[in-house]
């Protein structure tokens, strides 16, 4: 849509509100509410915030911050608010001289979609996101206690949560969204949404919505979806495996007719650099504590800094579909993370790959989970790091990332997260009660 086409359509729709949305530098949306007679002056001038009160954006004495609002994201909100509609944009920020401003996640991922675009690639990304949906108690908070016992594909009889995922899928449909699956996963009370892929920042864009309306339309089922990772011990976390590829002049640059197995050297190289820089990746693709419960071996896990054109053992899976549909599966991110980053960086550490010519190790084709130790090390599988401090430290000494974040963003990343590691290591947890309270 062009202005023009948003304004008519918010004058037929009758909508009263705009949300103008953006994302921190943890992923959380934020959003100011405006009356749509004041669209505008947030086209032309921005709508002033305080970007101080904004966790890891800047200090009080720089704080007039613009949001500037993308039209092409314009969506009329799949639920009312006494009775009115309202609409959203998704914006970017901007510093008061009129530039961006450099700790927004979502310039930083367009400045990798230009860094692409220089190389003459256009890059797509398709996520497949998991979460458990939970039951609230009378006071609204959330439980953890399991909803039902099903596992992969199940077919469950109507209940709240069927009735959840439909109505998901179509409030996404009237968003422009696409959904092409949802269903039950592996784990009790687990499912995943997922939708149609698209060029690198609108996925990212989708991402950030689809979460946005999974969390508002549970509520009213008075249901709780939470992206934690790894809320129960003993079953499968939640991933948030991303699909990617490349496009060149219209025609996918990971497929080569030529080849015995259909890949390009492009392909190569993007899997190359990404498994070297998987390591130092991590901090942004799985950002929170309980990341790491999930990045365990068994439960499926991606922890094997491998690739595989077959088995889901290695941290990078190759489908089997080819030409145009041919892709790599980046297994280890999980929906805790800022979708803008996390796409950023990996996508970042594969242009690197192909700057560079990386080339990866041979593929894994057998099951990496099943292998000795000593195997392993004869095939020189490596690890994803095991815990979020671990993770910091590859970050903190990682030039890409630092790049590819810029300095305010990876200051500020690594601050936040050392303060939650720090938390973290000074908490008496339920399990340390249970096994330490008699000694």
């Amino acid at each position: 849509m062009e202005y023009k086409d948003v304004v008519e359509m918010i004058r037929k729709e009758d909508i009263q509100f705009i949300r103008l949305q953006f994302s921190d530098i943890s992923g959380n949306i934020k959003n100011v509410e405006i009356p749509s007679q004041e669209l505008e002056k947030a086209f032309e001038k921005g709508i002033m915030f305080d970007g101080s009160s904004i966790e890891g954006f800047v200090r009080i004495e720089e704080s007039d911050m613009y949001l500037k609002p993308d039209v092409s994201t314009f969506a009329i909100l799949p639920w009312t608010t006494n009775g009115s509609k309202s609409a959203r944009f998704i914006c970017d920020v901007y510093k008061p001289d009129g530039t961006p401003f450099d700790g927004d996640p979502r310039y930083r991922l367009k400045l990798i979609v230009e860094k692409a675009r220089k190389m003459g690639f256009e890059a797509f990304a398709g996520p497949e996101i998991e979460f458990f949906v939970l039951p609230r108690d009378e006071k609204g908070f959330p439980q953890p206690t399991l909803l039902d016992f099903g596992s992969y594909f199940d077919l469950l009889p109507l209940d709240e949560v069927e009735s959840l995922r439909s109505e998901v899928a179509v409030a996404l449909k009237s968003m422009g969204i696409d959904v092409e699956a949802s269903h039950h996963e592996v784990a009790p009370s687990q499912h995943e949404v997922d939708f149609r892929y698209g060029d690198l920042l609108k996925t990212a864009d989708n991402t950030q919505t689809v979460k946005l309306v999974l969390k508002t339309i549970a509520i009213k089922h008075n249901l709780h979806v939470t992206f934690m990772p790894k809320p129960f011990f003993g079953i499968n976390g939640s991933g948030m495996h991303t699909h990617l590829s490349l496009f060149k002049n219209g025609e996918n640059a990971f497929y080569d007719q030529d080849s015995s197995d259909g890949l390009s050297k492009t392909l190569h190289h993007f899997v190359g650099g990404i498994l070297k820089y998987a390591k130092e990746i991590t901090a942004i693709t799985n950002p929170i504590v309980n990341s790491y419960k999930r990045l365990v071996p068994g439960y499926e896990a991606p922890v094997n800094i491998a690739w595989s054109k077959a088995n889901r053992s290695a941290l990078i899976r190759i489908p089997a579909a080819r030409k145009n549909s041919t892709r790599i599966e980046y297994r280890s991110p999980d929906p805790s993370c800022n979708a803008y980053l996390a796409f950023a960086v990996i996508v970042g550490a594969g242009l690197e790959g192909i700057e560079k010519k990386i080339e990866p190790p041979l593929p894994i084709e057998e099951n990496i989970y099943a292998m000795s130790e000593e195997k392993r090390a004869e095939f020189k599988i490596d690890s994803l790091p095991g815990s979020l401090k671990e993770a910091l430290e590859e970050m903190k000494n990682s030039e890409l990332v630092k790049e590819i974040l810029g300095d305010h963003i990876f200051k500020k990343f690594v601050e936040l997260k050392r303060r939650e590691w720090r938390d973290f290591s000074i908490t008496v947890t339920d399990w340390e009660i249970r096994n330490y309270l008699r000694v």
